[in-house]
């Protein structure tokens, strides 16, 4: 185990040996392993968007095994699906890549203004499917967000028993906020601190843009001169927020984007201290070459081996 794992392990005092262990798995896999980033494939995107708006851009990805696949070869750290996608191929890939069980998931057959989501797998399950952990999505800024809190951290307790880390999509939505602060920095930030406080090992967001939503933010970030000039900045700051840095924080790859736009959020990711990335569509919206290749390039500036 690197030096650098073992430190990370170290902010999680309070936790068991099985959730430790399966904290150092997920570190210790892949291209990255070791090196206390993460490169993540989350294939979620079926249930949250639809079958055809996630896959017909590439059709072998109808295929949950497909994404398996995909991940083992690219040397992710982690596969992360809802319960039937795991299913699918969970005996097949068995031992060969870490995975985390989405349990609850958003369709968009109705609009909301005030999104919710159901739970559609449990801790038995991912225990059955031999998971590292479990994955939770929480909307701060919904009328529904304390709900989701207080499913979560029950959750979250019944994860650490039975030794699960515990990984949370922190997405602002809703009518507490405009679009535009959905990706704020000072509600990306808050929606940070949010799952950290509610005893996330992994935090997943969106990457913040300069945007301040709330008005009395505002008045501390300019009175404090906190810098959020330029993306890593920004990353720095969320990260912070997140127990000065001592939990993990990873960022989303959003939809589907060019190339250049995609390395070049990377680096300012790794150049402000954020753990990794989460990408789904912009890696299996692509051939499988393609997204071997773009991949290679995501993990190689992580690692330092391409600029």
């Amino acid at each position: 185990m690197s030096a650098r794992v073992r430190e990370i392990l170290g902010w999680y005092g309070s936790d068991n040996p099985g959730t430790l262990t399966n904290l150092a798995r997920l570190l210790g896999a892949g291209t990255l392993a070791g090196t206390g980033r993460l490169v993540i494939l989350p294939v979620d995107q079926g249930f949250e968007h639809g079958p055809a708006r996630s896959f017909a851009p590439n059709p072998a990805a109808y295929d949950p095994r497909y994404h398996f696949e995909l991940a083992i070869e690219a040397g992710c750290n982690a596969y992360a699906a809802p319960l039937g996608f795991l299913e699918a191929g969970a005996r097949e890939f068995a031992g060969r890549i870490p995975l985390i069980l989405k349990l609850n998931n958003h369709d968009v057959l109705l609009e909301e203004r005030d999104p919710a989501q159901a739970l559609t797998g449990s801790v038995r399950d991912a225990l059955r499917l031999g998971c590292v952990g479990i994955g939770f999505t929480i909307y701060p800024g919904s009328e529904h967000r304390l709900v989701m809190y207080e499913r979560l951290r029950g959750l979250a307790e019944e994860a650490k028993q039975h030794g699960l880390v515990v990984v949370v999509w922190s997405y602002p939505r809703g009518s507490g906020l405009t679009k535009e602060g959905e990706t704020a920095v000072d509600v990306t930030a808050y929606a940070a601190h949010i799952a950290a406080q509610l005893g996330a090992h992994v935090i997943k967001v969106k990457l913040p843009t300069a945007h301040l939503e709330q008005a009395a933010a505002r008045k501390v970030y300019e009175a404090q001169g906190v810098p959020i000039g330029t993306l890593p900045e920004r990353v720095r700051h969320v990260v912070q927020s997140a127990f000065d840095g001592r939990r993990i924080v990873i960022f989303s790859g959003g939809a589907a984007a060019a190339e250049a736009q995609v390395f070049e959020e990377v680096r300012a990711i790794r150049d402000g201290g954020g753990f990794g990335s989460i990408i789904g569509r912009n890696s299996f919206q692509r051939s499988r070459a393609d997204a071997l290749r773009f991949l290679g390039t995501v993990m190689g500036i992580y690692a330092g081996t391409q600029k």
